[in-house]
């Protein structure tokens, strides 16, 4: 099933302002963090057009917000920490209006007993970022402070980030199923990468919070994304297209299938919504 099928059969998409909710890892930008020309431009020109471009992504506000400016996008919202926080985006002030916190320590001891080597990082209720140990991603956008694992343990979380050296995204995605975590969402990344966020907090319902500020209708929603954090999102929306290098459990998940991140998949879902 290709994305110029499905979204090409409906009238829905053609005439009316959008509410384009787009992952940024392997679908804005490719996984070397990367935005093709192709894609920048199909983005900019959707928000020229008039639509509610909005980034929701795993990455934290600090690191999304140089997407947001790629984009063109000066002013609207943003979802970020996996539907942790959601926040007002202005070319003066950035406000945050809803952050989703929840106590670790439960889900963060579980993981310890299983993955002891592995690294520890949390964004807690101020955004800041504290890790057990030296871990910095870009997917952050800001310094993480080395603590104890104690001090981990007893910060109020946005998300907390647990990476593993030593297991491929298969053998770390069976050992953290296998510790039954309760009370929490998690999904596993492309490589041993689990991100943790308060029970029901995904992309989705982030942006569902968003949607009713808004005033959108949910068939006006168009979502694309690529990773399994994006699932619920790709569900959510009245339009879900999953990225051709996504999982196939991302792909069952959405209405169609575009091409891949390095084949400019996401231009060539904004350039059929130009065409409308």
């Amino acid at each position: 099933m290709t994305v110029m099928t499905k979204i090409g059969n409906d009238d829905r998409l053609d005439k009316q302002k959008k509410m384009i909710c787009l992952d940024v890892d392997g679908t804005i930008v490719n996984h070397q963090g990367q935005m093709s020309q192709r894609v920048r431009e199909a983005a900019r020109a959707v928000v020229e057009q008039g639509h509610e471009v909005i980034i929701s992504t795993g990455r934290s506000l600090g690191a999304a917000l140089p997407i947001m400016q790629e984009l063109g996008i000066d002013h609207g919202y943003v979802v970020v920490s996996n539907g942790g926080v959601l926040a007002k985006v202005s070319a003066n002030d950035i406000e945050v209006i809803h952050r989703e916190v929840f106590d670790p320590s439960v889900a963060l001891k579980a993981l310890w007993k299983q993955l002891p080597k592995a690294k520890y990082a949390l964004e807690n209720e101020r955004g800041e970022f504290l890790s057990n140990q030296a871990f910095g991603d870009a997917s952050f956008g800001a310094e993480t402070r080395v603590v104890d694992f104690e001090e981990l343990l007893s910060n109020k979380a946005v998300r907390v980030v647990v990476f593993s050296t030593d297991n491929t995204a298969e053998e770390f995605g069976h050992a953290v199923q296998g510790l039954g975590l309760s009370g929490v969402t998690y999904s596993v990344g492309w490589t041993a990468w689990l991100d943790i966020a308060a029970d029901g907090t995904t992309k989705a319902s982030g942006l569902e919070r968003l949607r009713a500020i808004l005033k959108f209708d949910l068939a006006d929603s168009l979502a694309v994304g690529d990773g399994r954090n994006d699932i619920e999102m790709l569900q959510w929306a009245g339009h879900g297209v999953a990225m051709g290098q996504a999982p196939d459990e991302v792909k069952d998940a959405a209405d169609a299938v575009t091409e891949g991140v390095d084949d400019d998949g996401l231009a060539i879902v904004l350039e059929r919504l130009l065409e409308g």
